[in-house]
């Protein structure tokens, strides 16, 4: 493969090349890792790709790390003895 290049924004930004976005199979939101070799050379490592869901599903079983559950009658009692003060 010819030797590409990209230019850094004032952001700290790069974009990777079409051709080697395409070659390692990289996806938007895929994890890079970047490892410092020398002070003018740099390795970047594709993190293995975790299937994790994302989106809404990324929260369910969220409120189990808060203890036990309650039924939507025992919500609906405790919410309605708080209005009766």
């Amino acid at each position: 493969m010819k030797t590409l290049t990209t230019t850094l924004t004032e952001r700290g930004q790069v974009s990777v090349p079409s051709a080697i976005r395409k070659k390692l199979h990289l996806k938007p939101g895929q994890h890079l890792i970047w490892q410092a070799v020398t002070d003018s050379e740099c390795r970047v490592v594709v993190e293995e790709a975790t299937h994790k869901p994302r989106g809404a599903r990324a929260m369910l079983g969220y409120g189990k790390r808060f203890g036990p559950q309650k039924s939507t009658a025992e919500w609906m009692k405790e919410l309605r003895e708080g209005e009766e003060v």
